[in-house]
């Protein structure tokens, strides 16, 4: 809106164009950052849009990835590149311009870095994610002891959403956003494994079942035992004044995987699958205690956590970790902090090394089987196994963690273990001597 709050085109109209496409409420609110970026950066050019030039966006390209106080990655800005390459698309289309505001040099334009994209694949060892989980989200010393000085809360909350982050390998919209009946509720006895049906809350919106094992849930039960009924009491009030606004479900279909309730005065019935982060957010059950949310993970107030506030959660999370990073119990630390999606990557490292061993093993024991049938193959094939897992739309995705099953330093420190060494000599003495050796030859 303008200083009249007035809509500004055509910002406006594209926006309205995304809505009909039915993009994500979420996706949209980045995507109105990002070109709220770009205009400010137009206007203090004394341009726009509309009239906006080749040079305006090379000087904001390099703005945004070279001059600015934090300058944002290759990743980042390849998401707004893509974003506002989408933007003047639609402005020719439209006829609001004649042509793009930049030239095609093989296939490239000025919004594009020049470098070839491919996935950052971070993964944590068992040390890290121990350290992580345990000194980062749940407060305690490295040395598995009680940090007294710890005042953060919640931190069963935070263990069990990173161990079923790591254990499942969901996204995190897709684990932030489960639901009650989803997770912990139905005929699932105790010890039990479950399966989760993912479809409105998955990235693409692609369908899949994702195994959530025993141990994950225990840990997701203490948190549902020892912290969230008293969050969930002191919302009640809350959610009460707000009953208006919210589903409130009364039946709950395990046996089908529906819920239905009252939405905006009527009564509703969905696919608990089916159903998007925004409505979920929405959903609580009448209680002898009040409302409830019906979501797994909740804050103050009944609200189910949204991804700025796991953000938060989790820079917290690397604050205490950078602090005893000094002591001898803790691990390496990257330079950059953990993402929740470095646990995605971890899980699909470790699976697919699990299940090539086990291939492998199969292979040693019956040499004699031939080849496999397509069937076969595409059953027990790891790749394929992994991809369906992870939901990865195409192979070529998980092939890339193939470079990954095992560290390459390891083979090097393998390889040159008997060389490192001579009679006690170091690498480090090796070129001490042949520094003072060629110091010798020239002063000859």
């Amino acid at each position: 809106m303008d200083e009249q709050m007035r809509p500004v085109e055509p910002v406006s109209s594209w926006f309205r164009r995304l809505a009909v496409e039915r993009r994500d409420p979420e996706t949209l609110r980045c995507y109105a950052y990002i070109v709220r970026r770009l205009c400010a950066f137009l206007a203090e050019r004394g341009s726009d849009l509309l009239s906006v030039t080749e040079a305006d966006l090379l000087a904001y390209r390099a703005a945004r990835t070279e001059l600015q106080d934090v300058p944002v990655d290759n990743e980042t800005w390849r998401r707004e590149a893509s974003v506002l390459n989408a933007l003047f698309t639609w402005l020719v289309e439209e006829g609001h311009l004649r042509r793009r505001p930049f030239r095609m040099h093989n296939q490239s334009n000025p919004l594009n870095l020049g470098i070839k994209h491919e996935m950052q694949i971070r993964h944590l060892s068992l040390e890290q994610y121990l350290y992580f989980r345990d000194v980062g989200m749940g407060g305690q010393l490295p040395d598995g002891g009680v940090d007294h000085t710890f005042r953060g809360w919640a931190p069963h909350r935070h263990r069990a959403a990173v161990e079923l982050a790591l254990m499942t390998g969901m996204r995190k919209q897709e684990w932030s956003t489960l639901l009650l009946p989803e997770l912990t509720e139905g005929t699932r006895r105790p010890g039990d494994p479950v399966e989760v049906v993912l479809q409105a809350c998955a990235k693409y919106k692609k369908r899949r079942i994702v195994y959530v094992p025993p141990a994950a849930l225990e840990m997701v039960e203490t948190y549902l035992l020892l912290e969230r009924p008293e969050v969930a009491a002191k919302a009640a009030k809350t959610l009460a004044r707000r009953h208006k606004d919210l589903f409130v479900v009364t039946e709950v279909d395990h046996a089908h995987g529906r819920i239905s309730g009252i939405l905006e005065g009527k009564r509703r019935t969905f696919a608990i699958a089916a159903m998007p982060p925004r409505l979920r957010r929405l959903a609580v059950r009448d209680t002898d205690g009040g409302l409830e949310p019906l979501a797994v993970f909740i804050g103050h107030g009944g609200r189910m956590l949204g991804p700025s506030s796991w953000d938060r959660i989790r820079e917290d999370a690397w604050r205490r970790m950078d602090e005893h990073s000094h002591t001898s119990a803790a691990p390496m630390l990257p330079k950059r902090p953990w993402r929740f999606h470095d646990l995605r990557h971890t899980f699909c490292l470790q699976l697919l090394k699990y299940l090539m061993r086990l291939v492998a093993d199969r292979e040693a024991a019956t040499p004699s089987l031939g080849l496999p049938t397509l069937s076969e193959h595409i059953a027990f094939n790891p790749l394929l196994v992994v991809q369906r897992r992870m939901g990865h739309s195409s192979p070529a995705t998980t092939y890339l963690y193939l470079r990954y099953l095992e560290d390459p330093m390891n083979y090097v420190d393998a390889a040159f273990a008997q060389w490192a060494e001579h009679d006690g000599a170091t690498y480090a003495e090796i070129a001490r001597q042949a520094f003072v050796r060629e110091g010798d030859d020239n002063a000859s």
